[in-house]
């Protein structure tokens, strides 16, 4: 099977690829990142503002962790459009449904005008959003790292986390400049701008990607595919024909899961328990997390196409299971400047190794034609399991600790103990040229045996 050869710069198809993809992964966080934002700070007086405060909260970061329960579905349903029409398809149909869903969020009105309705509309705009993203990962790092040059892809693959760094400056730099603005107009209007926008990102990565190409790898093995049986195989059967990858890449994705939602977005909502601290304060340090995670990403990367992916994985769990306390004690302090220095320690530099390795090593972990609905089920499944439910839980835990974050501080190591064993125990296949399969195509293995 042909491979990519390692080269010293990409070819124009692959520039395309690479840049198509990182949009598209710029959409997902942004849309996921401003609907964290959102929820911490502003749905909970919007659209559940008749609740005590604790259980406008409670029920706020619900329709957060709602969102995520269809991401499995969506990984299911778009993994196998995927593995079996293309990559393009998907990626075309993503990032489109993923706008107009967002867009439709930011037209809602509040429940005092429309009373009940509001908070289910943005239920079910919720739930559009976590269908549609949960296609857009695997497919675009599928379609990245495949394209990548050999001995390079752990590289070019965390260039889509640099596209999740842009998204964090935007995301949280509108609501920042936003938040500075009268809290009455903020709250009726202002929010709203950033979620419109969202229709302006979609319509740029269409344009994008529309000459988006296959890769050669996976218009090969569907060619084998159909000489060795006559049609395409099941991507879902082949992602579980041989089950512990599957296994593994939900439970390595756990820790990279939580780390944002915990530090970022739950961070968020505690820190603003203080009423003293200005909303804008943590908008503007998610906005500098941004900032620094577009150059981090692809440092880790680059470092994870020399030690390993597994190696740099591992010590973005401990990393951040370490960080969790020292980050919340800097939050307890009040200090615009020290819960700055505590967004950037809690996610920056752990954080950010986890994210920039796990897309290029869940296409490791699994064959072409079941790559994209692999990587699928193992990124979306531990982001419903891990980070949808990771504000709920933090919020659930302090409060019943009496507000202290100890808790949280357990719950992260202990995701994060299992992100290391699973890392340890899946099947990668090395970034070198020739380096073939993990198993051996099923059309062929059964033509075989009928032979």
């Amino acid at each position: 099977m042909t491979t990519v050869s390692t080269s010293r710069g990409l070819s124009p198809k692959q520039r395309k690829t690479v840049a198509g993809g990182a949009i598209g992964t710029l959409i997902e966080y942004y849309d996921y990142y401003l609907y964290g934002l959102a929820a911490a700070a502003v749905f909970p007086a919007v659209f559940f503002s008749a609740n005590d405060p604790l259980v406008a909260q409670l029920a706020s970061f619900a329709t957060f962790a709602v969102g995520f329960f269809l991401r499995p579905l969506g990984g299911i349903v778009w993994g196998i459009v995927g593995d079996r029409v293309g990559r393009k398809a998907v990626l075309m149909s993503t990032v489109v449904g993923m706008g107009l869903a967002t867009t439709a969020i930011g037209l809602i009105p509040s429940d005092q005008t429309i009373g009940i309705a509001a908070p289910l509309l943005l239920l079910f705009f919720r739930m559009l959003q976590g269908f549609f993203v949960g296609g857009e990962m695997g497919g675009a790092a599928t379609m990245v790292v495949e394209a990548a040059p050999t001995g390079k892809r752990g590289l070019y693959g965390a260039f889509l986390i640099t596209g999740a760094g842009i998204a964090n400056v935007v995301s949280g730099g509108f609501m920042a400049l936003l938040g500075l603005t009268p809290e009455s107009w903020f709250l009726q209007w202002g929010w709203r701008i950033p979620f419109v926008f969202s229709i302006v990102l979609a319509v740029a990565a269409v344009i994008l990607r529309r000459h988006l190409e296959d890769s050669d790898e996976f218009v090969e093995t569907q060619a084998l595919q159909i000489a060795a049986a006559g049609k395409k195989a099941n991507p879902l059967v082949e992602a579980f024909r041989h089950p512990k990858n599957a296994i593994m890449g939900i439970l390595i994705g756990l820790p990279q899961s939580i780390a944002g939602y915990v530090v970022l977005t739950f961070g968020l909502a505690y820190m603003l328990a203080d009423e003293n601290i200005p909303v804008w304060v943590g908008f503007a340090g998610t906005m500098m997390v941004g900032v620094l995670q577009i150059f981090v990403a692809p440092l880790w990367g680059a470092i994870s196409d020399r030690i390993g992916r597994r190696t740099v994985y591992i010590i973005g769990c401990l990393g951040f299971a370490a960080m969790v306390y020292p980050t919340f004690a800097l939050f307890d302090t009040g200090n615009m400047w020290l819960i700055w220095t505590g967004q950037i320690l809690g996610f920056v530099v752990f954080g950010v190794a986890m994210q920039a390795t796990l897309s290029t090593m869940l296409v490791e972990m699994f064959d072409p034609e079941a790559r994209t609905t692999g990587v699928n089920i193992g990124y979306q499944m531990s982001n419903t399991l891990g980070g949808g439910l990771a504000p709920l839980i933090c919020t659930a835990l302090v409060a019943a600790a009496g507000g202290g974050f100890w808790p949280v501080v357990i719950y992260a190591a202990v995701i994060s103990i299992v992100g290391v064993i699973a890392t340890l125990l899946a099947s990668i296949r090395p970034d070198v040229e020739g380096a073939g399969r993990l198993h051996e195509l099923a059309a062929t293995a059964t033509l075989k045996t009928v032979r």
